[in-house]
């Protein structure tokens, strides 16, 4: 299984937005970037992944899995831009703040610390542990 991290703006996709898909989940799309387009290409079913909330709350705020894997963007007829389906899996009791993962030396080489602006980037299975440990995330 590999680790990722989806980010957000709560004002247009936000964690209660996932949620309320339920089990069948949500397409990931309107990604126009080639690299975070990859990563989604290398996604598997079952991979897990952060949901972050970005701009003012700069949080991970939950865990969503992948349900589907790289398929045609529905948002749009150009073929260059895919997407996987992500479901919500649960919340972090306690939300992960940039600050905080910037602050632990555990995480100085994670993606987000180095590129904060790439809206879909791997995690390593070190950084997931930490980051599920910071926020008391048990699942």
């Amino acid at each position: 299984m590999a680790y990722w991290l989806f980010k957000s703006e709560p004002n247009t996709w936000s964690w209660d937005d996932q949620v309320a898909k339920g089990e069948a989940g949500e397409e990931w799309d309107g990604v126009r970037n080639y690299q975070a387009r990859n990563h989604m290409r290398e996604m598997k079913m079952g991979d897990k992944g952060f949901f972050y909330h970005s701009m003012k709350e700069k949080s991970v705020v939950g865990v969503v899995e992948v349900c589907a894997e790289i398929h045609p963007d529905s948002t749009t007829e150009d073929d260059r831009w895919e997407c996987v389906d992500i479901k919500a899996v649960g919340p972090f009791p306690t939300p992960v703040s940039l600050i905080d993962i910037k602050g632990d030396p555990r995480l100085s080489e994670m993606v987000l610390v180095k590129n904060s602006r790439l809206s879909v980037q791997p995690v390593t299975e070190e950084e997931w542990t930490a980051i599920c440990q910071m926020g008391g995330y048990k699942g």
